[in-house]
């Protein structure tokens, strides 16, 4: 076929239908890239997920549409649609490609600024952004096209770097390196340019891997962990406040930590510090203005691989009791979870299992079902954080994130929510508590696996914390007191205790001895959650 010299919507209409079934037909390989040995959901389903919502948005306009309502559809797609973090950054690359098309056809030099905006929006929209990532494909690609005179040229441009980018992410990131593996983010982007190379000059299509060539790779993977230093936390928020409050503002954040990063001007900043003191450096915020979406990081918790939930399904019903102030939204699995997160006054739950993320769309749902005009949502996982912190701008009410990482951090922080205090005032103190808490979590590992703490070989059980893999054994027992002896400390009080699918009355009872036996000053409670794959959670504090 003769090569395209622009793009009409019919084309790009195409192109993200090819994207989405490269990525539907690759899902399994992308996730099989990933270089953490815990079974959870994974990149290839998160990014399939994004671009089936793109797609499904895009088919209900029908046949006669134009370049303009193409967009629209695309950004929306995958807003609502985005699932944890490579969904994130695959929706703002999307939206940041298309801003600068208008209602007509496409030609190069307009898609290869497309390509630029996409790289800028994606790295704006990363708290840390890392090289060996999709972020590094991304740029190369758009680099890659910047020279090119013709539309064909600009798609074989970006293509090509973003080929020799991923090929490079192993240079980038150590942890990729010792495992044989490309980054899988970056993998399932170069799907996007093959997609658009097949659209524009008819290249044929990439073969699909299969798993068995995935296999062939070393089973060497390290336990992803990082040196965080001496400051703990990174806050992140936007600040409304006026100008010349911002020197004092400055000067008060450089009592409290480092990597301080502030800009923006005329009443908007936006403020980055890493602190020890994630209290001090928000109300600080509080005198200056006013602090929203609002990001608390655990560093030493950045490393930890994507833990997912299978089947999301909101619960739609509006309790009978009267709204209150502020409202509470948590993403919970397991039954059991559901009802003590309930039972705390959590007004609408995200269910479900562990492969599958609750999308944008969902979450906006359960803040509306919760019937307040405030409302603070719990992630309870690290990379729930991202697609929850889009719902603010979607929804009428005011919506805080507080940054719950586990299920035994939201938990913690719901014994200090107060349903008559305001979003902000229980977006401060909940924060706070859920700092308070070490979590841990046990499973069993799906691969063989080098870490810190000692070999893994498939079907052992491991204990995973902040540092990720902590504890190994080849039994339940085992591994519970092994993760146990690495979390509590002589300061530590409460032992809070989630039983899952896989847990047992006897091995909870030997549990509860060995606890009371080498930490008696530990008060000890029990709770059922009925979480699958993860048969204890721990909660220390």
């Amino acid at each position: 076929m003769a090569s395209l010299t622009t793009l009409s919507a019919r084309d790009l209409t195409r192109a993200v239908t090819t994207f989405a079934g490269l990525l539907r037909a690759q899902r399994e390989f992308i996730n099989r890239l990933n270089v953490y040995p815990v079974p959870d959901g994974d990149t290839g389903t998160n990014m399939t997920l994004t671009l089936e919502s793109v797609v499904a948005d895009v088919n209900a306009l029908g046949t006669e549409v134009s370049m303009g309502e193409v967009c629209r559809a695309i950004a929306q797609g995958s807003l609502m649609g985005a699932r944890g973090n490579s969904g994130v950054i695959l929706s703002q690359m999307l939206r940041g490609l298309i801003q600068g098309f208008g209602d007509d056809r496409v030609d190069a030099t307009q898609l290869a600024a497309g390509l630029v905006r996409a790289d800028v929006l994606a790295r704006q929209a990363v708290a840390r952004p890392v090289e060996g990532t999709i972020l590094s494909v991304a740029r190369a690609a758009a680099e890659g096209a910047q020279d090119a005179s013709s539309l064909e040229s600009v798609v074989h441009g970006a293509r090509d770097a973003a080929r020799v980018a991923l090929a490079k992410t192993p240079e980038q990131l150590a942890v990729l390196k010792q495992a044989g593996v490309v980054d899988s983010g970056g993998t399932g982007l170069v799907l996007w340019f093959d997609a658009l190379c097949h659209v524009v000059a008819g290249d044929p299509l990439p073969v699909t891997p299969t798993i068995a060539s995935i296999n062939t790779l070393p089973e060497l993977h390290e336990s992803l962990e990082g040196n965080v230093g001496e400051l703990k936390y990174e806050v992140m928020f936007l600040l409304d406040a006026d100008d010349e409050k911002m020197p004092e503002f400055r000067s008060a954040w450089e009592t409290l930590g480092d990597s301080i990063v502030i800009v923006g001007g005329e009443g908007l900043y936006n403020c980055h510090i890493h602190s020890n003191n994630v209290g001090a450096s928000i109300e600080v915020a509080l005198d200056a203005g006013r602090p929203r979406q609002i990001r608390v990081t655990d560093l030493s918790e950045q490393v930890l691989e994507e833990r997912w939930v299978r089947e999301a399904n909101v619960l739609p019903e509006v309790p009978e009791t009267p709204a209150p102030t502020t409202a509470v939204v948590a993403v919970v699995v397991g039954e059991g979870v559901g009802r003590i997160f309930e039972t705390l006054g959590v007004r609408a739950l995200v269910k479900g299992g562990q492969s599958m993320n609750p999308s944008t769309a969902e979450l906006v749902d359960a803040v509306r079902a919760s019937g307040s005009s405030e409302v603070i949502i719990l992630p309870n996982n690290h990379n729930i954080r991202g697609v929850a912190e889009q719902v603010n701008a979607l929804v009428d009410a005011e919506v805080r994130v507080v940054a719950t990482d586990s299920i035994v951090e939201g938990f913690a922080a719901l014994l200090s929510y107060d349903p008559d205090a305001s979003v902000d005032e229980n977006y401060r103190t909940m924060s706070v508590s859920a700092l308070h808490v070490t979590a841990g979590e046990v499973t069993r590992a799906v691969r063989g696996t080098q870490t810190d703490a000692g070999d893994v070989c498939t079907g052992d059980w491991i204990g995973l914390g902040a540092g990720g893999v902590l504890a190994i054994s080849d039994t339940l027992e085992g591994v519970n007191e092994k993760l146990l002896e690495q979390l509590v400390k002589n300061q530590h009080e409460l032992l809070t205790i989630i039983e899952g699918e896989g847990s047992s009355k006897g091995v909870t009872r030997a549990l509860r001895e060995y606890a009371t036996a080498h930490f008696p000053q530990l008060d000890i409670e029990v709770h059922h959650g009925g979480q699958p794959l993860y048969p204890y959670l721990f909660g220390v504090e």
